[in-house]
Protein backbone atom coordinates (compact mmCIF):
# COMPACT_ATOMS: atom_id res chain seq x y z
CA UNK A 1 0.00 0.00 0.00
CA UNK A 2 1.25 3.22 -0.60
CA UNK A 3 1.79 5.79 1.94
CA UNK A 4 -0.62 8.61 0.41
CA UNK A 5 -3.14 5.67 0.44
CA UNK A 6 -1.91 4.73 4.47
CA UNK A 7 -2.38 8.29 5.34
CA UNK A 8 -6.02 8.70 3.55
CA UNK A 9 -7.03 5.71 5.28
CA UNK A 10 -6.19 6.80 8.59
CA UNK A 11 -7.42 10.51 7.70
CA UNK A 12 -10.81 9.08 7.37
CA UNK A 13 -10.81 7.07 10.60
CA UNK A 14 -9.25 9.98 12.82
CA UNK A 15 -6.47 7.68 13.61
CA UNK A 16 -4.12 10.22 11.87
CA UNK A 17 -3.91 12.29 15.35
CA UNK A 18 -2.94 9.31 17.43
CA UNK A 19 -0.10 8.44 15.69
CA UNK A 20 2.85 9.57 16.72
CA UNK A 21 5.37 11.58 14.14
CA UNK A 22 6.26 9.12 11.37
CA UNK A 23 9.41 7.33 12.08
CA UNK A 24 12.47 9.01 10.25
CA UNK A 25 14.82 6.39 8.65
CA UNK A 26 18.27 7.03 9.99
CA UNK A 27 20.84 8.48 7.15
CA UNK A 28 24.41 8.09 6.72
CA UNK A 29 25.88 10.84 4.90
CA UNK A 30 29.62 11.19 3.92
CA UNK A 31 31.88 14.29 4.31
CA UNK A 32 35.03 13.91 2.81
CA UNK A 33 38.22 16.06 3.92
CA UNK A 34 39.60 16.84 0.64
CA UNK A 35 41.76 20.41 -0.62
CA UNK A 36 41.52 22.09 2.94
CA UNK A 37 37.73 21.64 2.52
CA UNK A 38 34.83 19.89 3.87
CA UNK A 39 33.15 18.05 1.09
CA UNK A 40 30.15 19.13 1.02
CA UNK A 41 30.79 21.82 2.89
CA UNK A 42 27.13 22.29 4.22
CA UNK A 43 24.64 19.25 4.99
CA UNK A 44 21.00 18.65 5.86
CA UNK A 45 20.85 16.16 8.44
CA UNK A 46 18.44 15.16 10.94
CA UNK A 47 18.63 13.38 14.71
CA UNK A 48 19.11 9.56 14.40
CA UNK A 49 21.55 9.83 11.17
CA UNK A 50 25.30 9.50 10.96
CA UNK A 51 27.85 11.88 9.32
CA UNK A 52 30.90 10.16 8.11
CA UNK A 53 33.90 12.27 8.27
CA UNK A 54 36.58 10.77 5.77
CA UNK A 55 40.40 12.18 5.50
CA UNK A 56 41.76 12.79 1.81
CA UNK A 57 43.85 14.79 2.22
CA UNK A 58 47.80 14.29 3.05
CA UNK A 59 47.64 17.32 6.21
CA UNK A 60 46.06 15.25 9.54
CA UNK A 61 42.76 17.44 10.00
CA UNK A 62 39.75 17.14 12.70
CA UNK A 63 35.79 17.89 12.28
CA UNK A 64 34.71 20.17 15.10
CA UNK A 65 31.39 21.97 16.43
CA UNK A 66 31.64 25.37 16.33
CA UNK A 67 30.59 25.08 19.98
CA UNK A 68 32.96 22.46 20.76
CA UNK A 69 29.81 19.90 21.85
CA UNK A 70 31.39 17.38 19.44
CA UNK A 71 34.70 16.97 17.72
CA UNK A 72 36.33 13.80 15.32
CA UNK A 73 39.57 12.40 16.46
CA UNK A 74 42.64 13.79 14.38
CA UNK A 75 41.96 11.81 11.48
CA UNK A 76 45.08 10.95 8.86
CA UNK A 77 45.12 10.53 5.54
CA UNK A 78 42.34 7.29 4.69
CA UNK A 79 40.90 7.44 8.34
CA UNK A 80 37.37 8.11 8.78
CA UNK A 81 35.32 8.95 11.72
CA UNK A 82 31.64 9.08 12.62
CA UNK A 83 29.71 11.54 14.54
CA UNK A 84 25.66 10.56 15.42
CA UNK A 85 23.65 13.53 15.08
CA UNK A 86 21.19 14.34 17.84
CA UNK A 87 18.60 17.01 18.44
CA UNK A 88 20.10 20.12 18.66
CA UNK A 89 23.33 19.53 16.79
CA UNK A 90 22.45 22.36 13.78
CA UNK A 91 25.16 24.82 13.15
CA UNK A 92 28.85 24.80 11.72
CA UNK A 93 32.13 23.21 12.60
CA UNK A 94 36.06 23.80 11.33
CA UNK A 95 38.76 22.08 11.47
CA UNK A 96 40.59 22.19 14.74
CA UNK A 97 43.83 22.30 13.19
CA UNK A 98 43.13 24.49 10.42
CA UNK A 99 40.62 26.98 11.75
CA UNK A 100 39.96 28.18 7.75
CA UNK A 101 38.12 25.01 7.03
CA UNK A 102 34.22 25.11 7.77
CA UNK A 103 31.28 23.19 7.03
CA UNK A 104 27.57 23.28 8.10
CA UNK A 105 24.80 21.18 9.52
CA UNK A 106 21.14 21.90 9.19
CA UNK A 107 18.01 20.82 9.70
CA UNK A 108 18.21 19.28 13.13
Amino acid sequence: MQRRSFLRILSATGAVAALPQLAHAATTHQVSIEGFKFVPASLAVAAGDTVVFTNNDRAPHTATANDRSWTTPTLRNGQSAEVAVVAGMDGGYFCSIHTNMKGALTGV
